[in-house]
């Protein structure tokens, strides 16, 4: 197998984590970057580095890929990892919360790629591997500003991969569906807490426990899905341009697509009158 020289966001816990080392034990270099460096250290024990980088600081990011390249010479694989979930209804979500969402899923994923293009374009070779989301291809109630991340990364990726082909780079997307992680507990609690005392509340507050309800659920796909997909993309030689993975996920992009759109509203909308989970 061909050792790569990779640079991974999000690193600091869950598949992030498991997916650099992972990667590291499959022999390829691993330039693991988050905020929370302590979080890191274990990682060293795998020859992975850790680097302190915040997706919505431009000099955090920049001094990264110098970081690489100084050390390196090069940059094979981008893999863009980092995001969150904020639900919360339109009228509630405070814009500066809004644009956060936004800063981490997207701007910060954009500018990496920016960064490293012009690198991976000099050695006409390269991969750039998107995490996304069924989330970016259907839509569940109270889940705007997420999903309008989610939408843009699936957009954004596609736009990419017709502009880097030329010079030999893929672009590949991962798209969940459900997976076991504290990312549904988190959405939950953003939810509930910018829901309460609005007109809002009722709903947001059951919607917030079905999230919850969903993702302690032993049902889920495990993490390791998505870490052994993002391995595969790594190492095909040739990667699918979509990786969808995860219990529902297919059932969900599916019925969004065949269901009249009122239909879906409602189903969506019955998660927040009753439990559901």
């Amino acid at each position: 197998m061909e050792r790569k020289i990779i640079l991974l966001t999000g690193a600091s816990s869950g598949i992030g984590f498991d997916t650099a080392i992972a990667l590291a034990k499959q022999g390829h270099k691993v330039y693991a970057a988050a905020r929370r460096m302590e979080r890191m250290e274990p990682l060293r024990k795998y020859d992975i580095v850790p680097l302190k980088m915040d997706v919505t600081d431009e000099e955090s990011m920049h001094s990264g890929v110098q970081t690489i390249l100084a050390n390196e010479g090069r940059i094979d694989v981008l893999i863009n990892n980092a995001g969150y979930g904020y639900f919360g209804a339109v009228e509630n979500v405070p814009m500066t919360d809004a644009r956060n969402q936004l800063d981490v899923n997207v701007f910060g994923l954009a500018r990496l790629c920016q960064l490293v293009l012009p690198h991976m374009r000099k050695q006409h070779s390269g991969r750039i591997i998107n995490t996304s989301s069924v989330a970016g291809k259907s839509v569940l109630y109270y889940g705007a500003w997420y999903h309008v991340s989610k939408f843009a990364v699936e957009a954004f990726s596609d736009a990419l991969r017709m502009e880097t082909q030329p010079f030999g780079i893929d672009v590949v997307i991962i798209e969940p569906g459900a997976i076991k992680t504290d990312w549904g507990i988190i959405a939950a609690d953003h939810l509930a807490k910018s829901s309460e005392g609005t007109a809002y509340a009722q709903t947001g507050k059951m919607m917030a426990e079905n999230l919850r309800g969903m993702y302690q659920s032993a049902s889920l796909s495990d993490p390791s899905v998505v870490r052994k997909a993002i391995c595969r993309a790594v190492n095909a030689r040739r990667p699918r341009t979509r990786y969808r993975i995860g219990r529902l996920s297919g059932a969900i992009v599916f019925f969004h697509w065949l269901l009249p759109t009122r239909w879906w509203d409602g189903m969506m909308r019955m998660m927040g009158k009753k439990k559901w989970v």
